[in-house]
């Protein structure tokens, strides 16, 4: 079966047939820097992580994935005048909580991560080409903007199909110089009100670049005139991608060749969002949930399917995801092989078809996980005969799950988790600190001193840790719903 894609501008599914054989290119539009993200700004990047790692590990693509940093615009600089703070500073400074928030949830790094600072010759080349063109002008009134002329191109409106006497004005820009309201700002003249340093020289006089300006000329730099990917959160759709399109193709690029966009994440029902006052941040989450956990439900449902959070939403993941560890705990005690090797042979293990058919029917996530968890259904019960015919069938399905688990992003024993999918070193610290309390329990009772093996066991217990007796030793677990006494 091949990769089949829903394509948001064409309203169906597509076979994903790539520009390049045996390469892909993926933009994404990452976050605006204004404030820390929250869960609702991050699914994104997890959903297109499964898309990125399963083209790589499914159809052996060398893919080439940029998400770019939004680092001025109209909200940073408010939000940095509001807290008295240079605007560059206050971006960087929520760059860094964005980036340390993906790579707790185990986001794999872009290929490219340009700002939109860093490339204002790119912008201003594109600008140029379409003043050329004749689908840009610079505005009347000697402000120093520039605007993009929708009526001057017949295809406004064709990704999210809109007619453009439909459309609300463009809010980007005072309209006093424009010839259409709809008409969006390719390049904002400075202002008095600005600070200097949010402004460069051009021909058209000081300024900034407009917001859908920035993303065109930085997929062009990354990825060519003409790419395979353009994805990012639905709410993007329009303006952001609309205009994206339009002034790229006005200017002679093929741009995106499909366009993927990802549902929201629901408080109550609302999108989250910062005007809600209901972010749910990724440092916050974490402090009681391991970042595992959180990665599993941000990727469990399908990506064009609305998440809604609520105070419960994490147990659900939390049990999943102890079900793959418990599994995969007592089937390495049996095999008996290192953890290194099996990881290493997992690597080059192919997964399940159904688990493989699953994602190729446009990243279908739900249908993954049940593949996931049928095999490891399946390792429980070879568990239980535990026989020696029988540990080849088990070594198999442990491969196939660290396999599966890869691809989602959610391997338990991947090093970059930590132990115990966390993102440090917290719990291996616990690890080590419970081994030594579980070995000196072990010694009293091979010396038949169980008055002082139950001291230990007690004295575990009251600390909210369960304790498991096995052929192979004793293991240990958080009882997560107790905690300590």
């Amino acid at each position: 079966m091949s990769l089949r894609l829903y394509d948001t501008a064409t309203r169906e599914l597509r076979d994903f047939e790539p520009l390049e054989q045996g390469r892909a290119g993926i933009y994404i539009c990452g976050l605006t820097t204004q404030g820390s993200p929250h869960i609702g700004h991050i699914r994104f990047a997890v959903a297109f992580d499964i898309l990125r790692r399963w083209l790589v590990r499914g159809h052996g693509l060398d893919v080439t994935l940029v998400r770019n940093v939004t680092d001025i615009d109209d909200k940073i600089l408010n939000k940095s005048a509001e807290n008295d703070r240079p605007w560059w500073a206050w971006s960087y400074q929520h760059e860094r909580a964005t980036t340390q928030a993906l790579e707790t949830l185990g986001v794999l790094p872009p290929t490219y991560e340009p700002r939109a600072t860093g490339h204002i010759t790119e912008m201003v080349e594109l600008i140029d080409a379409l003043v050329e063109r004749g689908h840009a002008y610079p505005a009347a009134d000697d402000s120093g903007d520039v605007y993009f002329d929708v009526r001057s191109w017949s295809d406004y409106g064709e990704l999210t199909h809109q007619k453009i006497e439909d459309m609300e004005p463009a809010a980007d820009a005072d309209p006093r110089g424009k010839r259409d309201p709809r008409d969006f700002a390719l390049w904002k003249g400075a202002k008095a009100s600005e600070p200097a340093t949010a402004s460069w020289p051009t021909s058209y006089g000081r300024g900034r670049p407009g917001w859908h300006l920035e993303c065109s000329a930085m997929a062009r730099k990354y990825l060519g005139d003409t790419f395979d990917i353009h994805g990012g959160g639905v709410d993007l759709r329009f303006p952001h991608h609309e205009n994206e399109q339009a002034q790229s193709r006005a200017a002679g690029l093929g741009f995106a060749r499909y366009w993927m966009h990802n549902a929201w994440v629901t408080l109550s029902g609302e999108k989250m969002s910062k005007s809600l006052g209901n972010t749910l941040t990724v440092a916050e989450l974490t402090k009681t949930a391991r970042p595992l956990e959180l990665r599993y439900y941000l990727g469990a449902a399908h990506y064009r399917s609305t998440i809604e959070y609520g105070d419960t939403s994490l147990d659900e993941a939390r049990s999943a995801v102890e079900r793959i560890e418990g599994f995969l705990q007592r089937g390495l005690e049996l095999i008996g092989d290192p953890t290194d090797a099996l990881l290493e042979e997992a690597a080059g293990t192919a997964v399940p078809q159904a688990f493989a058919a699953a994602l190729d029917d446009d990243v279908n996530v739900p249908e993954a996980l049940a593949a996931l968890f049928g095999a490891v259904r399946e390792g429980n019960r070879a568990l239980e005969q535990a026989s020696g015919a029988d540990r080849g069938a088990l070594r198999h399905t442990v491969l196939q799950v660290l396999a599966m688990t890869d691809v989602l992003g959610i391997n338990p024993l991947d090093p970059s988790w930590g132990s115990g999918g966390t993102a440090g070193s917290t719990e291996a610290v616990l690890d080590a600190l419970v081994q030594e309390r579980l070995d000196a329990r072990a010694a009293a009772r091979a010396e038949r001193d169980f008055a002082a093996a139950d001291a230990i066991r007690d004295q575990l217990t009251s600390l909210g840790i369960v304790i498991e007796d096995t052929p192979t030793g004793a293991r240990w677990a958080l009882d997560r719903q107790q905690g300590p006494r």
